[in-house]
C-alpha cells in the first residue's frame, strides 16, 4: 500500500468498532470553514419538488416535461461518472460532440490516467468507463435537442475538500493509484443507484421507465463490483468513512452503509430491512455531489451547478 492510500486507511481503522464513533468525526469536520455550508440536516423529500417550473425543450422527443427534467438530471450525473472513469482508464474524457446542449458547457478540472497494478481491476474500470460513456450517449439521444450540456466538473479540488472534511489530510488524489481510484468510484456509484430508484416513480413514459430501470441495474452492478473489490482489498474502514460522510450530507436518517456491517460481516449489497435498495431524492443527491448539507445551487464536483431545471440541493426539505 502506498503513502497516498495509507493516508486514507490508517487514520480510519479505529472507527470501525462502533457506529457512533465512526460518525463522530463528521461533526468535527471543517465543512463550514471550507465554504461548503453549515451542518444542516435534510428530511425526506419528493424527487422533483418544483415540477411546474420545469422548462425543457421536448419538441420532437415525445417526452413529458417531467420525464425530460428527470433524464436531464440523470445526464448531469452520467457526465460526472463518465468523465471520472474515462480519464482514469484512457487519460481522455468525453468527445466534444458528447458534451454540447442547452445551458452552459463547462470544462473538466483534473483527472488523469491511473496506473493500474492489477490487470483485472483495469478490466473492470475499462468496462465501467465504456458503460458510462454509453449512458451519456443514450440519454442525449433520448432527450434530443432538449439535452443539457456537460456542466463544469471538478475532479481535483472537490476530492481535496472531501478529504479535509473527513479528516484524511489536505489532499486526496483518486487518480494516484488503483486503490485511490476505487475509493473515488465508490463515492459515485452508490449515489447513482439510490438516485435512479428515487426518480423511478415520477417517470410517466413506460418506455423511459424501462430504460431508467436498465440504467439503475447497470449502476447497481457497477456499485456491487466496486464494493466487492474494496472489501477484497481490506478497504472497509475508508468505505465506512465515505458512507458516513454521505450520510452527513443527505439527511438525518442513517441510510448509507459501508461494505461491512456493525457486526463485521460483509455488506456488498446495502439494503433496508426488506432487502430493498433505498432511495434518494434529487435534493439529497445534489447535497452529496455539491458537498454541502445546506441548500445550494453549486459546489463540490459541480462548481457552477448542474444544468437543467433540477439543480438546487435541499436543507431540511
Amino acid at each position: 500500500m502506498n503513502d497516498e492510500s495509507s493516508k486514507i486507511v490508517n487514520p480510519l481503522e479505529k472507527m470501525v468498532s462502533k457506529r457512533a464513533e465512526r460518525r463522530r468525526f463528521l461533526g468535527q469536520a471543517s465543512i463550514m470553514g471550507m465554504g461548503l455550508g453549515g451542518l444542516g440536516l435534510l428530511g425526506s423529500a419528493g424527487f422533483l419538488p418544483r415540477v411546474a417550473e420545469a422548462r425543457v425543450d421536448t419538441a420532437g422527443t415525445g417526452l413529458a416535461a417531467i420525464d425530460a427534467a428527470v433524464l436531464n438530471f440523470a445526464l448531469n450525473l452520467e457526465y460526472l461518472e463518465a468523465e471520472y472513469y474515462l480519464r482514469a482508464v484512457f487519460g481522455l474524457g468525453l468527445a466534444d460532440e458528447d458534451t454540447t446542449g442547452t445551458g452552459r458547457r463547462g470544462n473538466v478540472i483534473g483527472g488523469s490516467q491511473v496506473t493500474f497494478a492489477t490487470p483485472v481491476i483495469r478490466q473492470y474500470a475499462r468496462e465501467i468507463a465504456r458503460d458510462e460513456e454509453a449512458h451519456v450517449r443514450f440519454l442525449r439521444t433520448a432527450l434530443g435537442s432538449g439535452a443539457v450540456a456537460r456542466p463544469q466538473i471538478d475532479l481535483k479540488t472537490s476530492f481535496n475538500a472531501a478529504a479535509q472534511a473527513a479528516g484524511l489530510g489536505d489532499t486526496f488524489d483518486p487518480f494516484a493509484d488503483e486503490q485511490s481510484f476505487l475509493l473515488g468510484a465508490y463515492i459515485f456509484e452508490d449515489v447513482g443507484v439510490t438516485g435512479y430508484k428515487g426518480a423511478a416513480p415520477l417517470l410517466k413514459n413506460k418506455d423511459i421507465l424501462e430504460a431508467a430501470a436498465g440504467l439503475l441495474a447497470v449502476e447497481a452492478y457497477h456499485a456491487a463490483n466496486i464494493r466487492t473489490v474494496l472489501l477484497s482489498l481490506g478497504l472497509d474502514a475508508p468505505s465506512i468513512a465515505i458512507s458516513d460522510a454521505r450520510d452527513s450530507l443527505d439527511g438525518p436518517d442513517d441510510l448509507d452503509q459501508g461494505i461491512i456491517d456493525i457486526r463485521g460481516n460483509s455488506n456488498i449489497v446495502p439494503t433496508d430491512r426488506n432487502g430493498l435498495a433505498f432511495s434518494r431524492s434529487a435534493e439529497q443527491v445534489l447535497n452529496i455531489v455539491y458537498l454541502t448539507p445546506a441548500a445550494a445551487v453549486r459546489g463540490g464536483f459541480f462548481p457552477q451547478g448542474v444544468n437543467g431545471p433540477i439543480r438546487r440541493s435541499g436543507a431540511n426539505a
